[in-house]
């Protein structure tokens, strides 16, 4: 989902004080966008619908013309790190996540921001990951087949 409006929700669980510390929380918020969640489901992840959602997502960012784009994710969620970590973002915040009472969420978050260039400049190391991913894919089939003879 990506949030083209203020009011963004990864900001909210950042602790004022570091927002505050932060010369990034000085720039206009009209500036920014948001990519909120992304999940890709099972059915979802073959090499050829990785690439249309990739290319659609790179594509409708950079096509907003906003300069930054906010990225926040669970500091356990390894994945995501390794593919946030293709855009070179710039990290705002790590640790727990300033919440209301009573609600739960993730124990320790990461808060960062790229650009909207970063995004396209990095489309080589994409594909490089799709290709590692799909050369997995095809190992783990391999493997399960040779388990069951």
């Amino acid at each position: 989902m990506i949030i083209t409006n203020s009011d963004f929700r990864s900001l909210l669980f950042v602790p004022d004080k570091t927002k505050i510390l932060n010369l990034f929380s000085e720039r206009e918020v009209f500036e920014m966008i948001e990519v909120n969640s992304l999940w890709i489901g099972p059915s979802l992840k073959n090499f050829s619908m990785q690439i249309k959602v990739w290319m659609h997502l790179i594509k409708d960012n950079f096509s907003s013309r906003k300069q930054y784009i906010l990225l926040m994710h669970s500091m356990k969620n390894r994945a995501m790190q390794s593919f946030l970590h293709m855009v070179t973002p710039h990290v705002l915040y790590e640790g727990p996540p300033l919440m209301m009472s009573g609600n739960k969420t993730h124990d320790e978050i990461q808060m960062s921001y790229t650009t909207r260039w970063s995004l396209v400049l990095n489309i080589s190391k994409y594909w490089i990951e799709l290709k590692n991913r799909e050369r997995r894919a095809k190992l783990s089939v391999k493997q399960r087949e040779l388990a069951r003879t």
